[in-house]
């Protein structure tokens, strides 16, 4: 799924129209993913190699065939600290097959859970919030888009003067519409429709005045 120049177009034109009803500065954000999961990759080794070394504990036999291979079971009981060093590299390996299996960043988000996803994409819009539209316009009008496209997932963060005077639960129709487009490969389509909507309840509640100037590029912004 990418961005193409017509979808940029789209949800230019549709910040465009919907600022010129409104006191609203609205700044469509697209990331390509809000996170790496790196994490992700290191909890799985650690969990490969707590399996390897419970393995053992359940069948010690594995370690004795390992070590017949390399000392001789008459003499066995000289070289047990062996035995130790068999289930460290044995645990080693698994952490490293754990590791590399999960050297796709794609596998690693589909393998991190739902909660933990959105906790990061909601820590991304933050930021990019408080960077690009946080207190940027002279009224605090701002009103961040942000969507996440690895993770099919969107926040839409405003400004404090919009905060105060709509409730965040207001916005569930423009963000799913969003989240359904983008499931529906139309990114595009999904934010500008999101843009759309956004601007008719910065309309009702903030309407445009004679004096009003743009304060923030009416552009989508690529991650």
């Amino acid at each position: 799924m990418r961005i193409t120049p017509e979808d940029r177009a789209k949800v230019s034109a549709a910040v465009a129209a919907a600022e010129l009803e409104s006191a609203g500065e609205i700044v469509p954000i697209v990331a390509r993913r809000s996170d790496k999961y790196n994490d992700v990759a290191a909890h799985a080794g650690v969990l490969a190699m707590l399996l390897v070394l419970a393995a053992l504990s359940v069948w010690p036999g594995i370690a004795d065939r390992l070590h017949a291979l390399v000392y001789d079971p008459w003499t066995a009981g000289e070289h047990q600290g062996a035995l130790y060093g068999i289930a460290l590299l044995l645990a080693a390996i698994a952490f490293l097959l754990a590791r590399y299996a999960l050297a796709s960043t794609k596998l690693r988000i589909a393998l991190t859970p739902g909660a933990t996803k959105t906790r990061r994409v909601r820590a991304r819009a933050l930021d990019l919030f408080r960077s690009s539209a946080e207190k940027r316009t002279i009224g605090a009008t701002g009103v961040l888009i942000y969507l996440s496209l690895d993770e099919h997932r969107a926040e839409l963060i405003a400004d404090s003067a919009i905060h105060s005077k709509v409730a965040p639960e207001t916005w569930g129709a423009a963000m799913a519409a969003l989240v359904a487009a983008v499931k529906d490969g139309r990114p595009g389509d999904g934010m500008a429709e999101a843009v759309r909507q956004v601007g008719i309840v910065l309309s009702a509640h903030f309407p445009r005045a004679e004096d009003d100037r743009n304060e923030l590029p009416d552009r989508l912004i690529e991650l």
